[in-house]
């Protein structure tokens, strides 16, 4: 049901990561200012490259399955857009996001002609390329965003982009560049899509920071999640009615669709989780990890308190959760399969593993135990 993957021997946090298209490679960084990209060999996994132009560390990695193209962003301000030669190595462009803070997430867009930055500057850099300049350009996104970007996620029709924030809000914003692209049409969201419009706006519940944000597949939905241990979804096809679960879990760091109604989140109690979205109720499924350990030599909790009380010593193994991932989840990528109907995901954190969970057969036995 998981797969555990670790890269050399390193043990460092992984911040963020992201796969080819074949999902033979991936690239993470190992929170510093490298990249590094790994090709699987047999069962093995082979680092290829080290991309290190950066300055600073990097926070956020997205890279286009179709072009192959990785996009970097880093808290020295600067993105770097890298594209593979035949040689196998790396060339990097440096983009212009004309930003006076940190860039803290990138996404590329679904048709990959374009891509979003968010940043510590109060903005969001939309940036495509300039044929007649042969460069990387930035429009901004400013208003009404009054704190650092924290979060981003493209909407399938490649024009509107919703952005979580430090100041407690979602919002979902057009990202038309009319230099690259036709104009679009209305769609639930609204109707006039210039670049930087407001569609929508919502206060995450209570006072948590936005740290993850996620469009469902068809678009009419918005997930996100905050530091108060919030999940709160948005329905464009429902009046933009917004549904407010507060959970018993430590604060999540990562949200993800996996169909237009399940949705997996994860964070700092160590385990993803699954929950449904019925009509006006998020909730509980499942949790994908259910590692329990056994009890040593047969001793009960309280004979093993008692003993360890009397001899003054501790064990190791007492430091070690009942989970596969050891320290927070800080980021959940898809690895098989879409947001409609995802059969595998990625998840990676501070303790320096990436693993991957199949849902697929959860979701299954879940659907076979209701049947029952």
């Amino acid at each position: 049901m998981s797969q555990t993957l670790t890269f050399g021997d390193s043990c460092a946090p992984i911040t963020c990561h992201a796969w080819n298209k074949e999902r033979n490679q991936i690239a993470f960084s190992p929170n510093n200012n490298e990249v590094h990209i790994y090709q699987k060999e047999g069962s093995d996994w082979k680092q290829t490259n080290n991309l290190v132009e950066h300055d600073m560390r990097v926070m956020g990695i997205d890279w286009a399955p179709n072009t192959n193209r990785i996009v970097t962003c880093s808290v020295d301000r600067n993105a770097y857009v890298w594209t593979q030669g035949e040689d196998g190595k790396w060339s990097t462009t440096l983009v212009l996001l004309r930003i006076n803070r940190a860039a803290t997430c990138v996404k590329w867009s679904p048709m990959e002609n374009k891509f979003a930055v968010g940043s510590g500057a109060r903005l969001i850099s939309i940036c495509y390329f300039e044929k007649e300049n042969n460069w990387w350009v930035s429009k901004h996104i400013k208003k009404p965003i009054r704190s650092t970007v924290t979060t981003l996620d493209w909407h399938p029709n490649n024009i509107l982009l919703v952005a979580g924030s430090s100041d407690f809000k979602v919002r979902v914003f057009s990202a038309y560049i009319k230099d690259i692209e036709d104009q679009p049409g209305p769609n639930v969201w609204g109707s006039k899509l210039p670049l930087g419009q407001l569609l929508a706006e919502f206060r995450s519940s209570g006072s948590g920071w936005v740290h993850s944000v996620s469009f469902s597949a068809d678009g009419n939905k918005v997930a996100w999640v905050g530091h108060d241990s919030s999940i709160n979804i948005a329905d464009a096809s429902q009046g933009k009615a917004v549904i407010k679960l507060k959970t018993e879990y430590l604060p999540f760091l990562g949200c993800i669709w996996i169909s237009n109604n399940n949705l997996i989140v994860a964070g700092h109690s160590c385990i993803p989780l699954l929950y449904c979205h019925e009509g006006d109720e998020i909730k509980f499924v499942a949790k994908l990890d259910n590692t329990q350990r056994k009890e040593s030599g047969g001793l009960s909790a309280m004979k093993k308190f008692q003993s360890l009380d009397r001899q003054a010593r501790i064990e190791t193994s007492d430091t070690f959760l009942d989970s596969i991932h050891q320290n927070a989840i800080t980021y959940i990528n898809l690895y098989k399969g879409t947001k409609a109907d995802a059969v595998k995901i990625s998840t990676s954190g501070l303790d320096g593993q990436l693993v991957i969970w199949d849902i697929a057969t959860l979701e299954k036995a879940f659907e076979d135990r209701v049947m029952i």
